[in-house]
């Protein structure tokens, strides 16, 4: 198995408030947006696959919006989840997790919502 970068990412945050991204923690592990701090995704995520999971992610919220007070927001919420947990926002912090947990949890599937039965 290749090994995973743990390489922090660059700062993005241009300095002005006029960024493109939002700034991160020295460390990498968190944005900073309007002072709150907030998981980012694992950098190790080959890119392609951090474009599919975050697309995935988008539908899921949408799903939740549509869903509201429905007896499919749940179901909603749950792939909302699963799409944080694949991109290392939620679950287990990515910096612990070993090469292969990292890897392991990024190639998961996590269907989007018309795939789901």
């Amino acid at each position: 198995m290749p090994e995973v970068s743990r390489e922090i990412p660059a700062q993005v945050s241009r300095g002005d408030g006029m960024s493109d991204r939002p700034e991160l923690t020295p460390d990498g592990r968190y944005l900073v947006i309007a002072g709150r701090r907030w998981r980012a995704s694992d950098p190790a995520i080959p890119e392609a696959r951090r474009q599919e999971l975050t697309r995935v992610l988008m539908a899921w919220r949408r799903e939740v919006r549509r869903s509201r007070g429905s007896v499919d927001e749940g179901a909603a919420r749950a792939g909302v989840q699963a799409a944080k947990v694949a991109l290392g926002e939620r679950g287990t912090p990515w910096w612990e997790q070993s090469d292969d947990e990292r890897q392991a949890r990024w190639t998961t599937e996590v269907l989007m919502p018309q795939d789901q039965a």
